[in-house]
């Protein structure tokens, strides 16, 4: 196992290098944005206000913007290349970010989503790349509490987790409609805000509030959820949809939600589109499922984990709270093992490539 303190990185240790970047926290309680080698080393720190969540990777992935965790008000955007100076942008007023958001495939737009809190209403902020992140507008996302945004394969399609949660900044991160969540999937047309589909969770489920998500090689959206009801309901977490097709629960019969303490961290595609990965971080475990079929192929433990991220064909990279980083198979035994002593790995890890 690689052993790294953090003291001992040094900038452009390994340069031409670098594949992964995850949000991290410090043993002085210190927050950081942290790009790391193939091989689980930190090159570079970036430090943050406050706590950090997802990361966005421009298609070129020579800018990547990490996003504040809810109900933060800050974003920056780093120079992958270290030409320029990180850049930090903030929310406008009556908005916050929801930690995650996707570039417009020619690079020149960012897609956030964020939380139009006095309304009580989901929206994408629309931020003009090379104009410093200038916001120029917003689109619906048809719902309430936003979390993960993706881009479809076709260009011009949004796909939304509306976790259905509402919040507001004065109640910090209190849930304020537990009893009337409304969770779905949007899809939304890019240049206009129109909702193409829109799906909703059965009858009973509704307070499976839908976060995370990873789209499969054949264009298929999957989602992990965190489950809001009591811990003797806890329906199965892990799902697919499609924009013309309705949500569908995985139900393993090896494995149950209950198990997975009720809670998807990360959702993660391996490099070949075959493989779905799932965190259940309070479970300690991951979870593998065949992407053509919906078979759980195989599963793992691994404390506090929940970053994920493809390493190469059905391997997949993930991280812990214990500043771990692994690269392992479906159902194999890590076969990379690093720690970087005095940081906690966030919830995301998303590959540079």
């Amino acid at each position: 196992m690689v052993n790294a303190p953090l003291s001992a990185v040094r900038p452009g240790l390994a340069a031409g290098r670098l594949r992964y970047v995850s949000a991290a926290r410090g043993r002085d309680d210190s927050y950081q944005i942290v790009l790391l080698t193939e091989e689980g080393i930190v090159d570079r720190v970036i430090p943050l206000a406050g706590r950090g969540h997802d990361i966005a990777i421009s298609p070129d992935a020579r800018t990547i913007v990490a996003f504040a965790r809810r109900p933060g008000m800050f974003a920056v955007a780093i120079d992958v290349t270290r030409r320029s100076a990180p850049h930090v942008f903030n929310s406008p007023a009556g908005r916050h970010f929801y930690g995650h958001g996707v570039f417009s495939p020619d690079g020149r737009l960012l897609y956030a989503t964020e939380n139009a809190f006095d309304e009580a209403a989901g929206v994408l902020g629309v931020y003009d790349v090379d104009a410093a992140f200038r916001r120029i507008g917003e689109l619906p996302t048809h719902g309430v509490g936003p979390h993960e945004v993706l881009l479809l394969g076709d260009g011009q399609t949004l796909c939304v987790a509306n976790g259905g949660i509402e919040t507001h900044p004065d109640a910090g991160r209190a849930k304020l409609n537990i009893d009337t969540m409304a969770p779905s999937i949007a899809f939304i047309d890019a240049r206009t805000g129109d909702l193409k589909a829109q799906h909703a969770l059965a009858r009973g489920l509704h307070q499976l509030s839908l976060r995370h998500m990873c789209l499969d090689e054949q264009g298929q959206v999957w989602f992990g959820g965190q489950w809001e009801g009591g811990p003797d309901a806890t329906p199965w977490l892990v799902g697919r949809v499609g924009i013309d097709k309705p949500i569908a629960l995985i139900e393993p019969a090896a494995l149950t939600g209950k198990s997975l303490n009720g809670y998807i961290g990360s959702m993660a595609t391996s490099a070949d589109g075959r493989i779905i990965v799932a965190s259940a971080p309070r479970a300690g475990r991951v979870v593998y499922f065949d992407a053509a079929t919906a078979k759980l192929v195989g599963e793992a433990p691994m404390t506090d984990v929940c970053g994920l991220a493809p390493a190469g064909g059905a391997d997949m990279a993930r991280t812990s709270g214990e500043g771990l980083f692994e690269i392992a198979a479906p159902g194999s035994t890590a076969r990379l093992t690093a720690r970087v002593d005095g940081l906690s790995f966030d919830n995301h890890l998303r590959r540079i490539t």
